[in-house]
């Protein structure tokens, strides 16, 4: 019996069509980014790709703490070199100031505190460091009624945190404010801080002001040192701005394709009406999907340096204000009497039209898996509790002998 010539070779004959060629092509290459988007995108907390289980591992963290804890052991055997004895400078321009909350089998302030300053150099710390700090704030009884502060430390008292930390927020930077320094830098005590994290804060706060006054403003209002990506992905509210994106990517396809095919009758056999319409309504679409699911983060990433973070710039682990701002600020604090600082901050700030920039990359990491806030919702066995989830991702990605190079170079230029 004969066979028909198409049935002896299959695969040539499916390879003619030009709508087998299209679909075959495009799934080998649309595996292919698939492979691509896995291997990328894993760390992305806004991409379908996200692999948990790995991208809340710690790695640079865990050398900063290391680090930190060594430096600790240094100055509890007085073993620390002698710049580490310099005084404060008369007239500082940055005061530094690190809050401190009690919490349940968890001791965050050594390691927050030795972290800050381990990687400095000796120029770095002389403007405001003596030994390791250079004042511990106590209360002043004259300033605070102690009673109502102990009242606030029980276990009884449920606004602790709200009403506690704020507390010792404005007192601390009043503190910083009798300093008259330019800047004041708050940090909370669950934080690391990486090699260089003081020289590039330094310079970004320089960019900051000019970008501020290149924008025609005339005040801001901080400079974030950290925030954690989980809030700045695909955001709901601005669903007109991607549908509009998407027509236009589907368009810029479709409408090259529909000029060849009518000005040029000779490709009609390879784009037939057919090989238009799954462009347009199945390959395109699959793409746009694809870049959607690989995520905010890696996809329309931030450039490395200063930017503007009006919105779901969480949390309050590091924040620079200007010496100018702190009184806004205080009688703000004052005014509420209760709140989170970083919920209070950013009410300030859209009820005025307040500037508020990021430094990208974050040269803080959250490392507190115990929080200070109580009734934190999710907070079970089976899930990570909302302070595990305030995390940098980038942030693990630093790399100890580079960071070192960079630092020593700044300070090579600086000299």
């Amino acid at each position: 019996m004969l066979l028909p010539r198409s049935l002896l070779r299959p695969g040539r004959t499916f390879l003619k069509s030009p709508i087998h060629r299209l679909l075959l092509g495009f799934a080998l290459l649309y595996g292919l980014a698939i492979t691509w988007a896995r291997a990328r995108c894993w760390r992305d907390p806004t991409s379908a790709f996200f692999a948990e289980d790995k991208a809340y591992e710690p790695a640079y963290s865990l050398q900063c703490g290391a680090q930190a804890h060594a430096f600790l052991d240094h100055a509890n055997q007085n073993t620390l070199p002698l710049h580490f004895h310099t005084k404060a400078s008369a007239h500082p321009t940055i005061c530094v100031g690190i809050t401190s909350v009690a919490r349940k089998n968890a001791t965050y302030l050594q390691g927050g505190v030795g972290s800050v300053l381990e990687g400095l150099t000796a120029t770095e710390r002389e403007p405001w460091l003596h030994t390791l700090v250079d004042r511990v704030l106590l209360y002043d009884p004259d300033l605070i009624d102690l009673e109502h502060i102990r009242e606030l430390e029980t276990p009884e008292a449920k606004t602790f945190a709200r009403k506690k930390g704020l507390i010792d927020y404005v007192y601390l930077l009043r503190a910083c404010e009798s300093l008259h320094t330019s800047y004041t830098v708050m940090l909370e005590d669950d934080v690391v801080a990486l090699n260089g994290w003081y020289h590039r804060t330094k310079e970004d706060l320089l960019v900051a002001e000019q970008k501020t006054i290149e924008k025609g403003w005339d005040k801001w209002l901080y400079l974030r040192l950290f925030y954690t990506e989980q809030f700045l992905g695909w955001n709901s509210e601005e669903w007109p701005t991607y549908l509009l994106s998407s027509l236009l990517v589907a368009l810029g396809v479709v409408a090259p394709a529909t000029a060849i095919r009518y000005s040029r009758p000779a490709t009609a056999a390879y784009l037939p009406n057919k090989v238009i319409a799954i462009l347009a309504f199945v390959l395109t679409p699959l793409i746009i999907i694809l870049f959607f699911a690989a995520g905010r983060v890696t996809m329309l990433s931030m450039a490395a340096g200063v930017h503007e973070m009006p919105r779901f710039g969480c949390c309050s682990q590091g924040l620079v204000f200007p010496q100018t701002r702190i009184g806004d600020l205080i009688s703000w604090y004052e005014f509420k009497r209760l709140g989170y600082i970083d919920l209070l901050t950013e009410e300030y700030a859209d009820a005025n039209n307040e500037v508020r920039w990021a430094l990208t990359p974050s040269v803080l990491q959250h490392v507190g898996s115990k929080s200070s806030k109580v009734n934190l919702p999710g907070e079970h066995r089976t899930r990570r509790t909302v302070s595990e989830t305030i995390w940098n991702f980038m942030f693990e990605q630093n790399d100890v002998g580079e960071l070192r190079r960079e630092h020593e170079q700044q300070f090579e230029a600086d000299v």
